[in-house]
């Protein structure tokens, strides 16, 4: 990695679908070399994919709830469980297992409070590994880098 690296890859999460000639002129580059670097950088796994960023209030998801969820146990069983429920949930967008005070982190984006009230009660509240959970409804994002 070096500086023109650095370069493409924030030009690259700025705009995925840029060509590679706009790419090259922006981090003074020929072309063939700007996508020789953007190949060895897909091919080492830094670049994992490439993909839309989607207004998720425009397709009914307008409310985002940040949760903190504490396991009642702390056996590898119980994290599995969990994250096993969680991939099944459409409303979590973003599961993380964290340290602290509880166990993990979730992002949930539904329509609304009604909609969330639903997956409080009818996904979390019926985990048996769920012993806390506490709820953040996001007012706005003033930085999401997310792509």
């Amino acid at each position: 990695m070096d500086a023109i690296d650095d370069k493409i890859l924030r030009e690259l999460e700025a705009d995925g679908r840029i060509s590679n000639l706009q790419l090259a002129e922006r981090v003074g580059l020929s072309p063939s070399a700007c996508l020789r670097r953007v190949q060895a950088l897909e091919s080492q796994g830094v670049i994992k994919g490439y993909r839309a960023v989607l207004d998720r209030s425009k397709l009914g998801a307008g409310l985002t709830v940040f949760v903190m969820v504490g396991l009642s146990g702390q056996l590898k069983e119980d994290a599995q469980a969990f994250e096993t429920a969680m991939a099944a949930a459409p409303q979590v967008r973003e599961c993380h297992n964290i340290t602290g005070s509880v166990e993990y982190l979730l992002r949930v984006e539904v329509a609304d409070l009604a909609a969330y009230k639903h997956f409080h009660s009818e996904t979390l509240g019926t985990l048996a590994q769920v012993s806390s959970y506490t709820s953040y409804v996001s007012l706005g994002s003033s930085k999401d880098l997310r792509g």
